[in-house]
């Protein structure tokens, strides 16, 4: 086991076993709640060190398709992707409909849908969400922390910010179910008409708190999106910071082509 044998044009002999593990995996050959094999089992099959095996697993581990667990090894996730429509989630239509973005989508692919929430009071508005709502750092703004399953497995935090002035005589936002259609639907009720979402999107490697909240592997990719919403009077009254589990979610958008 020479070192012409854990390399290779297309890069390290390792990255090509853990890539053709994930394509396993995509393409059903191991499906989920499947062992991945052993490192012994790996080690005989492509004749290569028990070293080279387990980095070829890190990284089979960061593409968030397997979990570890101790004592027993890797296992194949059950982890199917919500598609995640901007043109769609955001309708009117599904807020009048009692379904916040989240449930519409969630339906929308057949799955089960749970929201846990996590925190709801007053907090100083961090840096980021102070400049977007256009407020001094340490601002006192309403805060809603939320942790969604799909399927019961967890798939997203999110944390809301709202102006205190705008959600102080809404008292259903204070509230952990808001009603239906979420708290976009108390808004508009209370005049804030939503002219558009704008959304900022980064890709990164989970940190170890994140990964441990999102039931992922240690360095497992995430999206982390932030939301703005904006209403026809050009305030925004919402940002929205969230994570997401990468394997979790696709995004479709749809951009005009014309003014």
């Amino acid at each position: 086991m020479g070192t012409a044998v854990e390399g290779g044009r297309s890069g390290p002999r390792y990255v090509q076993i853990a890539d053709e593990i994930v394509r396993q995996i995509r393409a059903g050959v191991l499906k989920p709640g499947d062992m991945v094999p052993s490192e012994s089992e790996l080690v005989e099959r492509y004749g290569v060190s028990g070293g080279t095996i387990r980095k070829a697993m890190v990284e089979v581990r960061a593409s968030g398709l397997v979990e570890t667990r101790h004592g027993k090894g890797s296992i194949v996730k059950d982890r199917p992707p919500v598609r995640h429509r901007s043109s769609d989630r955001f309708r009117r239509s599904h807020r009048q409909g009692g379904k916040a973005a989240y449930l519409a989508e969630s339906t929308q692919s057949g799955a089960t849908a749970k929201v846990s929430v996590l925190y709801i009071g007053p907090m100083e508005a961090p840096e980021d969400a102070a400049r977007r709502l256009g407020v001094p750092v340490g601002t006192q703004v309403l805060a809603r922390r939320r942790l969604y399953f799909r399927n019961g497995t967890p798939v997203e935090t999110a944390t809301s910010y709202l102006p205190w002035d705008v959600v102080k005589e809404i008292p259903e936002l204070f509230a952990e179910n808001p009603g239906g259609g979420g708290i976009y639907a108390r808004l508009e009720d209370h005049g804030h008409e939503f002219a558009e979402f704008v959304e900022t999107l980064q890709a990164r490697p989970a940190s170890k708190v994140e990964a441990s909240e999102l039931a992922l592997s240690p360095g497992a990719p995430v999206v982390h999106l932030v939301r703005e919403a904006r209403t026809t009077a050009g305030l925004v009254v919402e940002v929205c910071d969230t994570l997401m589990a990468a394997d979790q979610f696709v995004f479709e958008y749809r951009i005009p082509a014309v003014d």
